[in-house]
């Protein structure tokens, strides 16, 4: 199995620096929220829902999931390929883009626990959830370490991700 055609590192890295601010943002509103005054427990289904924290978690799910199903025409991968990636010099090597898209997976694993626990009542789980999907994008964004990319690799050395039987 041939491993698909390189991308531009630097392309994740922008994306996972407008994540982090996203989700700082739905942190922040989760801790001001529902879930921060003590009537998540007592509030309906359509006020756990209308929370600002968890319109702006549930934005960036969506966001997730579209990096995932289709990370070229997400809209920071066309944003960086149409303002950024032009201005730049060409990378110096390019990366697998199995590892990124996974790493979007587990973000959206993530927020997306966050969002149903935070819909079935759970004090605090969005702005926990969502405080922790940041430190690992921030992680991604300024360093250049990708906790999930790290984490498929450990997958696929496992034998559990990317790796097929030869063909006889």
């Amino acid at each position: 199995m041939t491993a698909p055609a390189g991308i531009d590192p630097r392309g994740p890295r922008f994306a996972a620096w407008i994540t982090s601010a996203l989700l700082l943002i739905a942190t922040l509103l989760g801790l001001t929220g529902v879930a921060a005054d003590g009537t998540i427990t007592t509030a309906s289904l359509g006020e756990r829902a209308a929370d600002p924290g968890f319109v702006v978690a549930a934005t960036i799910a969506v966001l997730f999931i579209w990096g995932v199903v289709s990370p070229a025409t997400s809209p920071w991968a066309v944003l960086f390929r149409g303002a950024i990636r032009p201005r730049l010099a060409p990378p110096a090597e390019l990366e697998d883009p199995r590892p990124p898209r996974f790493a979007q997976g587990v973000g959206l694993l993530v927020v997306g626990l966050g969002l149903v626990l935070h819909l079935a009542g759970v004090p605090l789980a969005l702005p926990i959830a969502t405080a922790a999907a940041f430190v690992a994008a921030f992680l991604n964004a300024a360093f250049g370490f990708c906790l999930g990319c790290q984490l498929y690799l450990l997958l696929q050395r496992a034998g559990v991700l990317g790796r097929r039987g030869a063909a006889a």
